[in-house]
């Protein structure tokens, strides 16, 4: 799922906890270097043509560790242009967290950065306020379109603000992902924050075929190591648990038939695969490419 704050959890530490260990038991972060590696630099490979300065938006930056990995690959592509990277995040400690980061990282002369503490409807309302509709070469939103309540608005709104051979890249849960399941089956039936919505890369194609804009999408295999889930009284599994459902404390606190349910489902072919004794739920990434007015 997604690397913002989740504010359906009441205890804040146990909600970064089981956000960190779902890291730990997947494979979202390789799956995404992947991408960065292999697909990356064709796509931004003319964002900068004939430009002095490379402008990129963040929305929902997180504590960093991809900004970084796709501000390299545009150094590559571009080396010595003047990079503007402007930062969009409503958490105050992942902030802190990627300037800490900006601070230990090398060979980032050439990179001015902004931070803005806000959400991107925060921030689309600020922009529209000032009527500041600056263009941009590169836009990426990373696991939070979970968080936005009026999604083809904002698909529409930052669209507007592309460049010449810009680009804005999405990335979310795939539609054939084993959380596409989970949320059609049970997701009336779990606690649910108005702010979270179960929408995956089906929901996202269908509405930039509404909106009539041009996309590709790439589908990516990732798995989240669920074995543990399956072990009576063991942290890890009850920390997973967490993070699958949303929901603080769900292993002791959940009706036993909704836990024998989802657990039974959770170890069919729909959701999960199971390898050498593990049970590995399909945590697949759908990255989208969304390309400029022509």
């Amino acid at each position: 799922m997604a690397s913002s704050m989740r504010s359906l959890f009441s205890d804040h530490s146990r909600y970064v906890e089981s956000f960190r260990r779902f890291l730990d038991n997947s494979t979202e972060h390789q799956c995404m270097q992947e991408f960065m590696d292999k697909k990356l630099p064709g796509i931004i490979a003319r964002i900068g043509d004939a430009k002095s300065e490379i402008k990129i938006l963040s929305i929902g930056g997180g504590a960093g560790e991809i900004d970084l990995q796709i501000l390299s690959k545009v150094q590559v592509q571009y080396p010595g242009v003047h990079i503007n990277n402007e930062v969009v995040e409503p958490s105050a400690e992942q902030i802190t967290k990627y300037k800490e980061l900006v601070a230990k990282t090398s060979n980032l002369e050439n990179i001015k950065f902004a931070w803005h503490k806000e959400t991107s409807s925060e921030y689309q309302n600020r922009i529209m306020e000032k009527k500041e509709l600056q263009k941009w070469d590169f836009i990426h939103m990373i696991q939070m379109l979970y968080y936005v309540e009026d999604i083809p608005a904002t698909l529409k709104f930052f669209h507007s603000l592309l460049a010449n051979n810009a680009k804005i890249l999405i990335i979310l849960v795939s539609g054939i992902s084993g959380w596409d399941k989970l949320w059609k089956k049970y997701g009336s039936r779990l606690p649910r924050d108005d702010l979270c919505q179960y929408v995956t890369s089906s929901h996202l194609t269908q509405m930039l075929d509404n909106l009539g804009i041009k996309y590709e999408c790439y589908d990516l295999l990732s798995t989240m190591d669920i074995t543990d889930c399956f072990i009576d009284g063991n942290e890890n599994g009850d920390l997973l648990w967490d993070f699958l459902t949303e929901t603080c404390n769900f292993n002791t606190t959940a009706p036993p038939d909704l836990k024998a349910e989802i657990m039974k489902d959770l170890q069919e072919p729909e959701f999960s695969v199971k390898k050498e004794g593990k049970v590995l739920f399909n945590n697949s990434l759908s990255f989208i490419v969304v390309e400029a007015l022509s």
